[in-house]
């Protein structure tokens, strides 16, 4: 599946710890709850980074697209810092949601997938969100996360159920207790764990199961639904958690520098992965050495969602004529993990910001920048801080219109420290 354009890169000149490069990103981490260094402090070597990506069945809203800047913005830090990022991301293009809305519709389910996508490629060029190397739809990766449902049978860490209340027999269950340290990365106690599961795309009443918890590895085909040939499990189709651990394992590796996703995902889809990773691969350690998760974003005052149809759609706003740049600033105006509320201040708020940072990068000359490229290098760093370095940005655009100053370059100096790491980007 092909991902999107790039946007164009800017470059940027010396400043922060080292000469050229931005500072050692530091991360906050839901399993250890504190912040983690991430990637080397010197800025060699590689990273990767794994984020989990869409179920195409409705267009992208807010609160997809402040995810995604959210880890764009990590992505750029890397890059600034110097570090080689192998970034991955999935698209659940086989899935109970995306089956039900095309039955609703009347739309052939590959037909609607592709639309949305298609939509989805769009916003992120819009936002100028860098694409992941490797972008990979679950209907491209089937026989890749079949086997990995083999393998966790061979284990003795998955079993199949009995068919129940019509079901046909066969559906295969991950044992939970088979990795030792299920849970770490939530943190949640029991009650918690179950509640979020029926919540959330689990079945902890499904009769048959050892635990309620344990969540499931493959569907065995149901009459008119997709399915394809999975060897000894039948044909069926792969359960949610564990595909996005085949494809991270198969295209990174582990242990994955950051995991990241809505906090939404934090449980169970997150600590399910974990714990099929562990079990897949028991002698490489922790499937992630960070696991991230950005805010939800609101619409009045529920959060936004497609099944409760509260959503501000990206590409509404800008066929409604916004500035693709105004809906990012108004998204890193807000910290990646704080939950907000989306309203019209918000982008009023960014409407006038974005047009006082273009009216001050477009004079010849202004005050140095220079300190300022250096601040939001450290902002950035210390736990993507974009609203730290937006008020940063802030202050040297109030000194430029109120004053100005006499550095040729500091203008474009700013246009390129904005666009390079904040990923907004000014009219030259």
């Amino acid at each position: 599946m092909r991902s999107w354009p790039a946007p164009d890169p800017a470059t940027l000149p010396g400043g922060g710890t080292l000469p050229g490069r931005g500072r050692q990103v530091h991360l906050h981490d839901t399993a250890s709850g504190g912040l983690v260094p991430t990637g080397r402090a010197d800025g060699t070597g590689p990273v990767t980074l794994y984020v989990c990506g869409i179920t195409p069945y409705d267009a992208t809203h807010l609160g997809h697209a402040n995810t995604y800047v959210a880890f764009d913005l990590l992505g750029r830090a890397w890059r600034d810092a110097g570090h080689d990022v192998t970034y991955v991301q999935n698209v659940t293009d086989v899935d109970d949601p995306l089956l039900e809305r095309a039955t609703a519709t009347g739309v052939d389910w590959r037909d609607l997938a592709a639309s949305q996508v298609e939509l989805f490629r769009g916003d992120m060029q819009a936002l100028s969100v860098v694409p992941p190397q490797q972008y990979l739809g679950v209907v491209e990766a089937v026989d890749l996360v079949a086997q990995s449902v083999r393998d966790l049978l061979d284990a003795g860490a998955a079993y199949r159920v009995p068919g129940a209340g019509g079901a046909p027999d066969g559906d295969v269950y991950f044992r939970v207790d088979a990795d030792p340290g299920f849970g770490a990365v939530s943190g949640f106690d029991a009650a918690t764990m179950r509640a979020l599961s029926a919540e959330r795309g689990g079945d902890p009443d499904r009769p048959g199961k050892h635990d309620p918890l344990d969540p499931l590895l493959w569907r065995v085909e149901r009459p008119g639904e997709p399915s394809w040939d999975g060897g000894v499990l039948g044909r069926g189709r792969p359960g949610w958690h564990i595909e996005c651990t085949a494809i991270a394992l198969q295209h990174l590796g582990m242990p994955i520098d950051v995991q990241a996703g809505g906090s939404d995902l934090v449980f169970p889809h997150h600590e399910m992965g974990a714990s099929h990773a562990h079990v897949l691969r028991p002698q490489d350690g922790s499937f992630a050495r960070v696991y991230a998760h950005s805010g939800m974003v609101s619409l009045g005052g529920e959060k936004m969602s497609k099944s409760l149809g509260n959503l501000v759609l990206v590409s509404k706003l800008v066929a409604a004529g916004e500035d693709p740049a105004t809906v990012r600033l108004a998204i890193v105006a807000h910290h990646w993990r704080s939950d907000w509320e989306w309203d019209d201040a918000v982008l009023t708020a960014a409407r006038e910001r974005f047009v006082r940072w273009s009216r001050a990068v477009a004079l010849p000359s202004g005050p140095p920048a220079g300190e300022l490229l250096d601040g939001v290098r450290e902002r950035i760093a210390d736990d993507l801080d974009a609203p730290g370095a937006v008020t940063l940005v802030d202050a040297w655009v109030e000194a430029q219109l109120t004053g100005g100053g006499a550095d040729a370059g500091a203008p474009d100096l700013v246009r390129r420290t904005v666009s390079a790491l904040l990923g907004v980007v000014l009219p030259a």
